[in-house]
């Protein structure tokens, strides 16, 4: 037997239609780029070493061994790559403000022709 199809199903799937995609909005190329954790800073220094143990691994697997490696370090060996974090922080947070500060500018000056009304 044919399965009967209802209003409600048939109202759903034109509400569907009717809403437009939403997709992200383009980001800016010139912005700038955001800050990177100590774990990406370990991950960027130890990927070629954990390939180079091993060299069957994939992607996933590499990075898998690399969490566990970052699991095991102590906090006295962490500290390097916190430090480079701290570093690239402030570096993305000033960098931020001064787009920021830019793109408030340049949307702030329009043609001038809106007090002559």
């Amino acid at each position: 037997m044919p399965k009967e199809t209802t209003k409600s199903t048939k109202r759903k799937a034109a509400e569907k239609a009717e809403k437009a995609p939403r997709g992200k909005g383009k980001k800016d190329p010139k912005a700038p780029k955001r800050a990177l954790s100590a774990y990406m800073f370990f991950s960027q220094d130890w990927r070629e070493r954990i390939k180079a143990e091993n060299p069957d691994a994939g992607f996933g697997e590499i990075g898998k061994l690399l969490g566990a490696k970052w699991k095991e370090l102590d906090d006295e060996e962490k500290k390097p790559y916190l430090d480079q974090a701290a570093a690239d922080k402030a570096r993305a947070e000033k960098e931020k403000d001064e787009y920021d500060g830019k793109k408030a500018d340049s949307a702030g000056s329009g043609d001038g022709d809106d007090d002559d009304e």
